[in-house]
C-alpha cells in the first residue's frame, strides 16, 4: 500500500491547533495552503534519493500537493473530528489528502 508522507505530530498538532480557533490562518490556509504550512514550519517532502545505478528512489508523495478546500469546515466541526483527522496526517494517507470542506466526512460524523 502507498502512502503519503506523515506529517510531524507537532506540525500536525499546530495545524489542527490553528484551524479550530484562528480565523486569519484558516482564511490563508484556503487561499494558500502551502504557504500558510509553511508559516507553522511545514517542510516539503524531499524528492527521493538516487540509487548507484541512476535511478530515483520514489520518495512517498507530498501529502498536501493536491489539497484543495473550497469551503473550510467550522472550527467546531474540525475541532470535533481532531483525534481522526490527527492520526490520519501522523501516519501518512493513502494518497488521500484530509477533507476539510465544510461537506466533508468530518462534519457528517461530528453531527452524529
Amino acid at each position: 500500500m502507498t502512502m503519503t508522507a506523515p506529517l510531524k505530530a507537532r506540525i500536525a498538532d499546530r495545524l489542527l491547533d490553528l484551524l479550530s480557533t484562528d480565523d486569519g490562518f484558516r482564511d490563508r490556509f484556503q487561499r494558500d495552503h502551502l504557504s500558510a504550512l509553511a508559516e507553522i514550519g511545514y517542510v516539503p517532502q524531499e524528492p527521493g534519493a538516487m540509487t548507484a545505478c541512476g535511478l530515483a528512489v520514489a520518495a512517498q508523495p507530498e501529502p498536501f500537493a493536491d489539497c484543495k478546500v473550497r469551503q473550510l469546515a467550522s472550527k467546531d466541526v474540525i475541532r470535533a473530528a481532531r483525534n481522526e483527522i490527527r492520526s490520519m496526517l501522523i501516519t501518512g494517507l493513502n494518497y488521500t489528502t484530509p477533507k476539510l470542506d465544510a461537506t466533508s466526512s468530518f462534519e457528517r460524523l461530528a453531527l452524529k
